[in-house]
């Protein structure tokens, strides 16, 4: 496997974060952007119900999220993430509605592990 590494100061959410990005040239790896581990409120919008999750990492293309549903790979999701104005250095939270593709489940703890592709999404406050 061979690696190669980027290093650099990027502003995320307002803040300067120095990151080092290491990129596998595998033919497994199908990851390609940056994971920002962020445990962010979510709302999961399941017929007519919100249901509390929660995220563990979130990337530009796609979210990790902790749920209680195992939902089938494939499925299309709906869901919102509260961005808290105290992270975002703002005088109120921002909520991003999203659409996504589950492109993995797995058992953590008592909860669900869902991984998602971002297909839609749009900010509202």
């Amino acid at each position: 496997m061979a690696l190669s590494g980027h290093f650099g100061n990027y502003l995320f959410f307002g803040r300067k974060i120095i990151l080092t990005i290491v990129k596998s040239e595998t033919k497994n790896d199908l990851r390609c952007a940056v994971r920002f581990p962020l445990h962010l409120p979510v709302s999961m919008h399941e017929q007519g119900e919100d249901n509390h999750a929660e995220t563990q990492d979130i990337s530009a293309g796609g979210v990790l999220i902790h749920c209680g549903v195992d939902y089938p790979i494939g499925s299309t999701i709906q869901f919102s993430i509260c961005m808290p104005a105290e992270k975002l250095g703002a005088e109120n939270d921002v909520q991003v509605e999203c659409v996504g593709r589950v492109v993995r489940c797995a058992p953590a703890g008592d909860r669900v592990a869902v991984g998602a592709i971002i297909d839609e999404y749009h900010i509202t406050r």
